[in-house]
């Protein structure tokens, strides 16, 4: 599965918790947004995490 910040933006918006997460991670790393939508990505979505199947739900364009 590939990383599209486009999607992974979108999620977040429509999911609370990966919201806190995301301003969590920002936080304790003191990440900027896009590093931390990517590092979100890894630990909740590529590797068959929680929200892998509501991420390859979202039909938004690739590319």
């Amino acid at each position: 599965m590939k990383y599209f910040k486009s999607q992974m933006k979108q999620l977040v918006k429509e999911n609370k918790e990966l919201q806190v997460r995301l301003k969590e991670l920002m936080d304790e790393h003191e990440l900027e947004k896009n590093f931390a939508l990517k590092a979100l990505y890894h630990s909740e979505v590529a590797a068959g995490g929680k929200y892998q199947e509501a991420y390859r739900a979202l039909d938004l364009p690739k590319g």
